[in-house]
C-alpha cells in the first residue's frame, strides 16, 4: 500500500478510511449501513455487524490455523515427480483429469498452483501435492462456501457447481 511515490494526499486518505473502519467495527455497524452494495449483492449479510463478521472470520482463520498453514506450506517438502515440460507435455495430450482436493495428496499438478494473496507461485507443474498443502485448499474450499464474497483466490483451483453444490477440483497428470 505505501510505495516509494506515495503522497501525502494518499497517506491521508488511507489513515482516514482506516479510522473510519475502527470506529465501524467499535460500534459494530450493520453491513447494510457500511457497504450497501455489498449487502445487496450478498443478502446474508445485510442484518450482521462488522465486529461480528469479523470476529467469525477470524474465528475460522483460528480454527484452520491459517498463519501457520500458509507458513508451513511453502516451507514444506515439495516433490518433483517430472519437468515443468513433461507436464506440460501430459496436459498438451490431454493426459490430466480433474481430481477433488481430498484426493489430491501425492498426486502430480498439471497446473501452476498460486494462492493470492501472496500470489506466489506454490506449485509448479510436475511436482506432487503434499498433506498441508491439500489442508490449505481445503480451507480455502470451507472458507469460501461460509463467506461468500470474501472468497480465496488460489490460481489452478477450479470450483464447479454440481446439483447446486460447489465442488473443489486440481488438474492433475492421469495415473
Amino acid at each position: 500500500m505505501f510505495t516509494i511515490g506515495i503522497t501525502k494526499g494518499r497517506w491521508n486518505s488511507m489513515v482516514t478510511e482506516l479510522q473510519q473502519f475502527k470506529d465501524d467495527y467499535d460500534h459494530n455497524q450493520p453491513m447494510w449501513r457500511i457497504m450497501p452494495e455489498f449487502a445487496k449483492a450478498y443478502p446474508k449479510y445485510e442484518r450482521v455487524g462488522l465486529r461480528d463478521l469479523c470476529n467469525e472470520i477470524h474465528e475460522v482463520y483460528r480454527q484452520y490455523d491459517v498463519a501457520r498453514i500458509t507458513t508451513d506450506m511453502y516451507l514444506s517438502k515439495i516433490q518433483p515427480a517430472m519437468t515443468p515440460a513433461e507436464a506440460w507435455a501430459k496436459m498438451a495430450h490431454r493426459q490430466v483429469e480433474r481430481v477433488p482436493i481430498d484426493e489430491l495428496e501425492g498426486r502430480i499438478t498439471a497446473m501452476l498452483v498460486t494462492p493470492y494473496p501472496p500470489g506466489i507461485p506454490l506449485l509448479i507443474p510436475g511436482e506432487c501435492y503434499n498433506k498441508t498443502i491439500v489442508k490449505y485448499l481445503q480451507f480455502v474450499r470451507d472458507f469460501n462456501g461460509r463467506f461468500p464474497g470474501f472468497e480465496t483466490d488460489v490460481h489452478g483451483l477450479v470450483r464447479e457447481k454440481i446439483d447446486g453444490e460447489d465442488h473443489y477440483f486440481v488438474d492433475a497428470v492421469k495415473m
